[in-house]
């Protein structure tokens, strides 16, 4: 066997297996051997069928197999050996005279080899890192929040802008009688919002179904009929009074300090918006982080310039596709791959060059860490080594929850390297002008 490499150009290669008979003779000989031990052919006893007529009948078939097997097995050991970088997969290239009645055979095989380049990280324009914050009305209104949890509903005389009302829908003829419970922005349209405000329990109100809510989904969720006659009901609901609440809300004092974070945790209403603000702007790291992945992922691609072998990957796109794909289709799969391909390759230089290979040990002490994280939020705040060994090792024994994993925690060493690596200028935003400025 002998196997050859012709550089076609920088990006692009062909590789050339020649297979002669010594290759597999043996291998072939053995299999039909074997064949006509336990070939049942009419007219003859098993075991003692003409090797001749086995040949006949299975020879071309082991033939093509077993060329089959040692070439795949040669061009991967090639491939390995010569430590070629390739993209996709070899593409087999047509022969026209092929013939499997020769007894020596070539094969050729397209490479599309991945570039050789050098990652620049910065460019002329410094990326953006954003540092948000909560905003005074941000915790104020988490106060309140959490003044209207763990408050309570008080009953009063008259139906008013912040109350909910409870009552009764019916209508006979639309087969409607549903008791609900409303609050004051839920109904729209100034007539309908007329009739409610000022009113008392035991009062009947003639409602119109149409414009009743904000949509016609609401509409079919809160009487609970199904949306097509939601979305065609014109007709008059009555709608009977039986209680109307307002909620109190709970005084900002230690009792209720001690439910929301456990006792003496926080002790004043200064404290509680110190913890306020300093819960969320914790998770907003998690938003700014991602979004400066993201800008960083875009400022690398556009100052790393490389070409890639484009019309071999296109091939292989048309060649491997789940469907089949015409050139113009697989040029289209091509352009929508190529940028994610190219950060691929990024990725992997700097992950290689950096030793940035997540490994095992590292796999484990981060799941423990997410394992933890959970644990938490359902109270559990110091579970022991053996239980958080114990759930990681099951979590790590499912291919897809390693594969999730790991990528999260190369996320993480990814997005550590770039701070560290990448100029970066700070901006300090509220959490809305953040929303505003990244997705406008």
């Amino acid at each position: 066997m002998n196997i050859s490499k012709e550089q076609v150009d920088d990006l692009n290669a062909v590789v050339t297996v020649a297979i002669s008979k010594d290759d597999y003779t043996d291998k072939v000989d053995k299999i039909l051997k074997d064949y006509r031990k336990n070939a049942n052919i009419p007219g003859f006893r098993k075991g003692h069928v003409p090797m001749g007529l086995v040949k006949k009948q299975y020879g071309k078939a082991v033939l093509v197999d077993e060329v089959n097997k040692l070439l795949q097995e040669a061009l991967n050991k090639y491939l390995t050996e010569e430590k070629l970088d390739v993209l996709g997969n070899p593409l087999p290239k047509e022969q026209d005279n092929f013939n499997w009645d020769q007894e020596d055979y070539s094969f050729e095989f397209e490479l599309g080899l991945a570039p050789k380049f050098e990652v620049v990280l910065n460019g002329d324009k410094k990326v953006t890192n954003y540092k948000i914050t909560a905003s005074d009305e941000m915790v104020d209104n988490q106060v309140k929040s959490i003044q209207k949890q763990y408050g309570k509903l008080v009953s009063k005389e008259q139906f008013e802008e912040g109350d909910q009302i409870t009552g009764t829908f019916y209508n006979e003829a639309e087969n409607i009688d549903e008791k609900v419970t409303l609050t004051y922005d839920q109904i729209k349209g100034t007539e309908q919002v007329k009739m409610f405000t000022g009113a008392k329990v035991g009062d009947i109100l003639s409602l119109q179904a149409k414009d009743l809510f904000e949509s016609a989904t609401v509409l079919a969720n809160t009487l609970k009929i199904d949306q097509e006659k939601a979305d065609n009901l014109d007709a008059e609901l009555q709608f009977t009074v039986s209680e109307i609440n307002t909620q109190e809300l709970a005084e900002l004092d230690q009792e209720l300090f001690d439910k929301v974070y456990g006792k003496d945790t926080v002790k004043s209403v200064t404290e509680l918006k110190e913890r306020i603000k300093s819960d969320a702007e914790k998770q907003f790291v998690q938003h700014s982080d991602q979004q400066l992945l993201n800008d960083i992922t875009e400022s690398v691609l556009e100052n790393t310039t490389f070409d890639l072998p484009a019309s071999f990957l296109q091939k292989w796109i048309q060649a491997t596709g789940e469907k089949e794909l015409s050139e113009d289709e697989a040029k289209d799969e091509y352009e929508k791959s190529k940028k994610g391909l190219r950060y691929q390759l990024i990725e992997g230089k700097i992950i290689t060059d950096n030793n940035l290979q997540v490994t095992l040990d590292e796999l484990k002490a981060f799941a423990k860490e997410l394992i933890k994280g959970q644990m938490a939020q359902f109270g559990q705040m110091s579970p022991d080594d053996k239980e958080l060994d114990d759930i990681a090792a099951r979590i790590l024994s499912n291919k897809d929850e390693v594969k999730r994993i790991s990528d999260q925690l190369m996320s993480q060493k990814m997005l550590t390297y770039f701070k560290e690596n990448i100029n970066l200028e700070e901006k300090e935003v509220t959490f809305d002008e953040f929303v505003k400025e990244v997705y406008k």
